[in-house]
């Protein structure tokens, strides 16, 4: 059977194309950033407006970096910032919510 065999493959999480992917790179920062902060900051009751508006602009901004991810490694660490960021925007939301004592 003549098949074509891809040689020297790389089975690694973190294998990337050779191929400089800034924007892609700068969401995936920025979605972990706001993910690590929501899910540390709703660990505390009073910062809920924090936890919640930091994870709706991590969910926002790690969905978007999925729909243009070009690399296992991006999408990998997109899926852990989006995860981050859920947990707090839900705390938050559970806690007073994104305008909670602010309005009203």
């Amino acid at each position: 059977m003549a098949q074509a065999m891809r040689r020297h493959s790389s089975v690694s999480l973190f294998a990337t194309d050779g191929k400089p992917h800034p924007l892609q790179d700068t969401l995936m920062a920025v979605t972990l950033v706001l993910g690590a902060l929501a899910f540390i900051s709703a660990m505390f009751h009073n910062l809920h407006l924090l936890s919640s508006w930091a994870g709706l602009i991590g969910i926002g901004t790690g969905a978007y970096g999925q729909f243009i991810s070009a690399t296992t490694r991006e999408r990998f660490l997109l899926i852990v910032g989006l995860g981050a960021s859920a947990v707090g925007f839900f705390l938050g939301m559970a806690h007073g919510g994104l305008f909670g004592g602010v309005l009203g």
